[in-house]
C-alpha cells in the first residue's frame, strides 16, 4: 500500500477539521497543527488504520511552528511516502471595520497568520523535502477576497491577495527544479463556517457588506465544511494540480 503524508493548518474546525476526517484513510499520515485538537479525529484515526498526528500550535507564532515542521520532516527522510503534501488552510478575519478604527495588535495577529504562517511553513516543507522522491504539493486555501476588494475587510482581502501573489512567485521557482513541487492558491466558494457567521453578525454601520453575506444564508447559497472539504480534495487529486498557480474551485 502507497504511503501519503498531509500537513493540515487550522484542522480544529470549519473545513480544516472536514479535510482532516476526509484525509484518515488506510495508508495516509496527517499531521494537523492548529490551536486545539480533536479527541473525534483520534477515535476516526484509530477506525481508519491512518497515522494521526496532532500538534497544538498558534500559528500567530509561525517561525516556532515552521523550525519544528523543518526539523520533523529532516528527520523523516522521505519515509517512504509516495506523495507529501502541506496544506495551509488556516486565516482569521480581525474585528470587521474601516483600517482607520482597527486595533493594532489584531492587524499584526491577522497577518502572522493569513500570510506569515503559510509563508513560513511552506518555506520549511519545501526546503525540508527538496530531496525526497515522493510527488510533493501545496495547496493555499485562498478566497474570493482576495481577487475582489471589500470595505471592512483590508486586513483579510490583503493577506489573501498576497497568498495568491506569493504562490505564483513559488511556481515559478520550483518550476527551474528537476523534481519542484506543485503549488496552487485555490478559493474554495463560500462556505458555511464560524467566520460567515463572523460576517454576519458585523453591524452593519461599520460593514456595508453585511446584508450580501445575511443574503448568502438565507438563500441557501453557502457550502456545508464537508461538501466544501470534497471539492477542494478533489482539485488538489487533479492531476493538473499546479498547472494554474491560482485558481477557484468552482471553475
Amino acid at each position: 500500500m502507497s504511503q501519503h503524508l498531509f500537513i493540515l493548518t487550522g484542522a480544529s474546525r470549519g473545513m480544516g477539521l472536514a479535510m482532516a476526517s476526509k484525509l484518515l484513510k488506510p495508508g495516509n499520515t496527517l499531521l494537523c497543527i492548529s490551536r486545539k485538537t480533536s479527541d473525534a479525529l483520534v477515535q476516526e484515526a484509530r477506525q481508519a488504520g491512518a497515522t494521526l498526528l496532532q500538534w497544538t500550535q498558534d500559528l500567530a507564532h509561525s517561525a516556532v511552528a515552521s523550525a519544528r515542521l523543518n526539523q520533523w520532516l529532516r528527520e523523516r527522510s522521505s519515509a517512504g511516502f509516495a506523495s507529501a503534501v502541506l496544506i495551509n488552510n488556516a486565516g482569521m478575519i480581525p474585528d470587521i471595520g474601516p483600517l482607520s478604527e482597527a486595533d493594532a495588535g489584531d492587524v499584526r495577529q491577522a497577518l502572522h497568520v493569513g500570510i506569515e504562517a503559510p509563508m513560513q511553513l511552506t518555506a520549511a516543507f519545501l526546503g525540508a523535502t527538496e530531496g525526497w522522491s515522493a510527488r510533493r504539493k501545496v495547496l493555499n486555501i485562498s478566497s474570493g477576497l482576495g481577487r475582489r476588494a471589500m470595505a471592512s475587510q483590508a486586513v483579510y482581502c490583503a493577506a489573501k491577495a498576497a497568498m495568491d501573489h506569493f504562490t505564483r512567485c513559488v511556481a515559478l521557482e520550483e518550476a527551474l527544479k528537476p523534481r519542484g513541487a506543485a503549488i496552487c492558491s485555490l478559493a474554495p466558494g463560500v462556505i458555511d463556517t464560524d467566520m460567515q457567521t463572523q460576517l454576519r453578525r458585523a453591524p452593519s454601520s461599520a460593514f456595508p457588506d453585511q446584508q450580501a453575506f445575511i443574503d448568502l444564508k438565507n438563500k441557501g447559497l453557502l457550502s456545508s465544511p464537508e461538501e466544501a472539504a470534497a471539492r477542494v480534495l478533489a482539485y488538489l487529486a487533479r492531476p493538473d494540480f499546479g498547472s494554474q498557480p491560482v485558481a477557484d474551485v468552482r471553475e
